[in-house]
């Protein structure tokens, strides 16, 4: 009998736990699980040291350090036509991993229908399980450019009068889309039409490449303020991931929802890594852009070699990750699907990817596909780069 409950038992373990052990048991390089092999910048560092120096080693205040409230408000406010309030709109949460639990918990009821893209990052299905939901899927599919999009009948036909949320994931892991003004434009309007709230995990925000494809916060667009909580985090932008320093961003009547469920779920978070974010968020210098235009680099290398190698790989216009259609190779190495495809890349040349399929409700949809991170120093990708070009062999 298992000891699972049962909202949880489809789960599993995440697909980013398993591929990563099986990268460590065969020495591969680990572009499968989104974290650069680099650290975070001295700025924030040596802030969070001095915190701990300074005594700063209990609790937080439950919504969040002043000052990290106050830098986030400043950066996101440039966005909005009225400033965000750093304490009645910003709620510091334990990673945006937490920040969608309480999100979803907060602010969903049994029953309520969730509308999600497909493929979608592991944890928003099991968030709508914990809060009772139905879910309700809209499938991305690449175009003739290979960038992803969905269709709007689709997407209009997935509302109904039970919907209360939608979850919008730009930039989109792990398709590396981003959403166009027009795609957003939808999405409220529909919102609007329908008076649902709009969750958006823009956890990558500052991670675009292309200029005609810039980060749109749907909560900047008419309307869209008063029902919208955005949520993202320091640690995508920054080279932090292991901080876990998230956020949610909404109006009071939406962040009372986010902060009653986040009280008990963490209630606060690391005190001294909350004063180290702040410094590095309201004093980010040049480092975005470094980590920015080493991502491109790293895109561009690693998309060639998959090219030459026989994947399809799709345009990545945002995030650090790379999808490609494996058919033409998997048909070449014997693997029967996205999932048989990274195990044979481990075993056979010592590179770790994600099956992307985990991610899909209808997982044939996805098992064309494999996902790289590209999140890595130069000379790991270089690494990896040599590594694969032994699948041709």
């Amino acid at each position: 009998m298992s000891s699972v409950a049962k909202r949880l038992q489809p789960f599993g373990t995440t697909i980013f736990s398993e591929m990563t052990a099986l990268a460590v048991k065969h020495n591969a390089v680990n572009l499968a699980q989104g974290f650069p092999d680099f650290d975070g910048p001295d700025l924030a560092k040596n802030a969070a040291k001095e915190a701990i120096d300074a005594g700063h080693s209990q609790y937080a205040r439950m919504f969040g350090v002043p000052k990290l409230n106050a830098a986030i408000a400043g950066a996101f406010s440039k966005r909005l036509a009225n400033p965000a309030d750093p304490d009645a709109h910003i709620t510091i949460t334990s990673g945006c991993t937490e920040a969608l639990p309480a999100t979803f918990l907060g602010l969903i009821n049994p029953g309520d229908e969730v509308i999600l893209f497909e493929p979608f990052y592991d944890s928003y299905r099991a968030c709508v399980a914990l809060a009772g939901a139905i879910p309700r899927f809209i499938t991305l599919r690449p175009d003739s450019t290979g960038r992803f999009g969905f269709d709007e009948a689709e997407l209009r036909g997935a509302f109904t009068d039970r919907t209360r949320a939608i979850l919008v994931n730009t930039p989109h892991n792990p398709t590396g889309k981003v959403f166009t003004r027009a795609e957003l434009e939808l999405i409220a309007s529909l919102c609007q039409k329908h008076n649902a709230i709009a969750i958006t995990d823009e956890v990558y925000e500052h991670l675009t490449y292309e200029p005609t494809l810039p980060h749109i916060s749907l909560a900047s667009l008419p309307g869209m303020w008063e029902r919208t909580v955005t949520l993202s985090s320091v640690g995508k932008s920054f080279s932090l991931t292991g901080w876990k320093i998230g956020w949610g961003i909404a109006p009071p009547n939406l962040t009372a929802g986010v902060r009653a469920a986040h009280q008990f779920l963490t209630f606060a978070t690391a005190t001294p890594l909350q004063f180290g974010a702040a410094a590095v968020i309201a004093n980010p210098g040049p480092i975005v852009e470094q980590y920015r235009a080493l991502f491109r680099r790293n895109r561009d290398v690693l998309a060639k070699a998959l090219t030459d190698l026989g994947f399809k790989a799709f345009p990545s216009d945002g995030t650090y990750f790379i999808m490609a259609d494996h058919s033409a190779v998997s048909a070449r190495l014997g693997a029967s699907d996205d999932r048989d495809l990274c195990q044979k890349m481990i075993e056979r040349c010592g590179v770790a990817a994600i099956p992307p399929s985990v991610f899909y409700e209808n997982r044939e949809h996805g098992k064309p596909f494999v996902r790289f991170a590209y999140c890595k120093k130069a000379e790991t990708i270089d690494l990896a780069v040599q590594r694969l070009a032994t699948l041709a062999k």
